[in-house]
C-alpha cells in the first residue's frame, strides 16, 4: 500500500486531474466506417456551408474542435491528433462522425504510385517544345 493509502495504483498521479479514457470521447467505439479513407495524411477541411458546430448539441466539444481548427486551414488527421493530444484512432472516429454529419470532408494526397512517371513528364515537355 502507498503512503497515501492507495493499493497498486502507482501509476495515478495526483497533479495529473481527472483521466478521460478515449473510448468514452468515442461512445465506445474503436473504429469508423470511414476508417478506410483516414490515413494519418488524409486532410480534413471544414465544410464551407457548415453551420456553427457549437449549436449543435450532438457534437463534443472534440468534434467542435476539430471543425474550428480545419476551417480556415485544413489539416492532416495526424496534425489533429497532436494539436489536441489525442490518439489517433479516436481522432479518426470523430473525424468519421463530423464526415456524416457533413461538418467536414477528407481529401486524400495522390499516392505516389498515381503520380505520373518522370520520364513520361519529361517527354511531354519534349513534344511540346518540339511543337
Amino acid at each position: 500500500m502507498s503512503a497515501d493509502g492507495r493499493a497498486g495504483h502507482h501509476w495515478f498521479d495526483d497533479e495529473a486531474g481527472p483521466v478521460v479514457r478515449p473510448y468514452a470521447m468515442t461512445r465506445g467505439r474503436t473504429s469508423h466506417a470511414a476508417q478506410h479513407r483516414l490515413d494519418l495524411i488524409a486532410v480534413v477541411v471544414t465544410e464551407p456551408h457548415a453551420d456553427d458546430p457549437d449549436a449543435d448539441h450532438a457534437l463534443s466539444p472534440e468534434h467542435v474542435e476539430i471543425v474550428e481548427r480545419c476551417r480556415d486551414t485544413p489539416q492532416a488527421v495526424a496534425e489533429l491528433a497532436a494539436d489536441l493530444d489525442l490518439p489517433v484512432g479516436v481522432v479518426r472516429v470523430l473525424v468519421g462522425d463530423l464526415v456524416d454529419e457533413e461538418y467536414v470532408h477528407v481529401s486524400r494526397p495522390v499516392p505516389p504510385a498515381e503520380l505520373p512517371d518522370e520520364s513520361i513528364l519529361r517527354d511531354v515537355i519534349n513534344g511540346l517544345r518540339a511543337l
